[in-house]
């Protein structure tokens, strides 16, 4: 399998762990559709750093969210695949997008479960059964988790349960696509310094002191400590590896 030929589409790529991602594919020689929802100035920003790698790229609106946009969404991505790469597939699912929507088990309301329902396991779950038909066989599927799916952290009852949803969806990708040779595996970061955090950080002072104390590698962590564990599981190393859970924490909560 040439990385050279092959073609990523990564949502949530405008920012963040999914711009990481996006571009740390790119530096091994895949090529990227980068989906954003709203950040269009910023999707384009990705693909100019893309294109700066030698790759080649392009910037596709989605909000993951709403399902009942995902056919014309297939319908465009078509003709952008034939028009810029002269084919008819893709390669590799990167589920990234996320939102944050932290309270206390007892305070959650209906409407921000629905919301973090709908992009961290609906959308999901829809995005990639619509993607089958137009990704290539001996494909990958990595789906993105949360440390947050093995211990626990009061505010984040609603999203790390979808998470752990999506751990088990995943093992069912797994098994039933195995027989086209795609893979599917879960990436579970813990806690990184990105936008999505951000708000956490400026609000608790010495969080960052605590997490550095419980983490056995003594910090938080960035971007590009994921980026290149997505890229892994896309390689042709990773041939053989399908149906796991690949925690990049640092040793979080050990």
């Amino acid at each position: 399998m040439d990385s050279g030929n092959k073609i990523a589409l990564v949502t949530g790529a405008s920012r963040g762990l999914g711009k990481n991602i996006a571009l740390a594919l790119a530096q091994k020689g895949t090529d990227v559709i980068v989906v954003y929802r709203n950040k269009a100035e910023e999707a384009g920003e990705v693909v100019a750093a893309i294109e700066a790698l030698g790759r080649k790229a392009a910037a596709v609106q989605l909000d993951t969210a709403n399902v009942s946009t995902f056919d014309a969404f297939f319908a465009s991505l078509s003709h952008i695949l034939q028009d810029k790469w002269g084919r008819s597939s893709f390669d590799f699912l990167i589920n990234n997008a996320g939102i944050d929507r932290p309270s206390a088990f007892a305070d959650t309301t209906e409407e921000a479960f629905d919301e973090l329902m709908n992009v961290h396991f609906k959308g999901v779950y829809f995005l990639t059964q619509k993607a089958l038909a137009h990704m290539a066989d001996k494909g990958r599927i990595v789906n993105l988790s949360t440390g947050l799916a093995r211990f626990s952290t009061q505010g984040y009852a609603a999203y790390a349960s979808m998470k752990g949803a999506i751990e088990t969806l995943t093992k069912y990708q797994a098994k039933e696509l195995g027989y086209r040779g795609i893979t599917a595996n879960v990436v579970a970061p813990g806690i990184i310094h990105t936008d999505f955090t951000k708000r956490a950080f400026d609000s608790h002072p010495g969080m960052e002191d605590h997490i550095n104390t419980i983490t056995a590698l003594g910090r938080v962590g960035m971007p590009d400590d994921i980026g290149g564990v997505v890229a892994f599981l896309c390689s042709e190393e990773a041939r053989w590896v399908t149906a796991q859970r690949i925690e990049a924490s640092g040793g979080m909560n050990l």
